[in-house]
């Protein structure tokens, strides 16, 4: 089967580092996935929230772009049933520092004090570590019921946001009405579900509670 564990559903394990080859039938894989009635009703382990990964080899992603700029453009049409909403994370951290008048005060803190010291700043703008932080109120505000949302960009915002926050700091605070809504995070690197490597290269947090979409 090549999704995980859902409506009774086995999750087979797998070893670190194993992403299929051929990311375009993964990628097929994913668009009847997510077409699926069930799989815009079912929730996550221990019947929490619906969140899913789907992780790629670094070098695939423009042919991750292109595709999920395919299914928008697909969806809008409105025969699927559902709205297709897409965030790119980057996008989003960037517009806030734009609106803000951040963005140079950004770089000339990364060149006198070093990156970290950047990305705790974006952090406390964007609230990351709050109930009520900002890029929850935007997909909150944007994000119709009846929909299934595509998070992508996390590669371009790390080290300044890293995967287990968006799980952990940001999408766990969605209101409850969100709770059923799918949210699948597109993810440059490897995901065991039970650690994320970002890059392949880079270990992240251990994370446990959302499912690889496509084996």
């Amino acid at each position: 089967m090549a999704y995980g564990s859902r409506n009774g559903t086995d999750c087979k394990s797998f070893n670190r580092g194993t992403i299929m080859n051929n990311i375009e039938d993964r990628l097929n894989q994913m668009e009847i996935l997510i077409k699926k009635p069930s799989f815009r009703q079912t929730k996550g382990k221990a019947n929490e929230v619906n969140y899913w990964v789907f992780d790629y080899r670094p070098e695939d992603e423009l042919t991750v772009r292109e595709r999920i700029t395919y299914w928008k453009n697909k969806n809008q049409r409105g025969t699927e049933g559902f709205e297709l909403v897409v965030y790119d994370l980057y996008d989003l951290m960037i517009e806030h520092l734009k609106q803000k008048g951040f963005m140079e005060k950004c770089y000339a803190m990364e060149e006198k004090r070093g990156i970290v010291k950047v990305t705790h700043a974006i952090q406390r703008s964007l609230k990351i570590t709050d109930k009520e932080n900002l890029i929850v109120e935007y997909i909150a505000k944007h994000t119709p019921e009846n929909s299934v949302v595509l998070l992508t960009g996390i590669g371009k915002c790390y080290p300044v946001l890293r995967a287990p926050e968006v799980f952990n700091k940001i999408l766990y605070n969605m209101p409850g009405n969100f709770a059923s809504v799918p949210m699948v995070l597109f993810y440059p690197g490897t995901y065991t579900e039970q650690e994320l490597i970002i890059f392949n290269e880079y270990p992240e947090d251990n994370y446990y509670r959302a499912f690889r979409l496509v084996r």
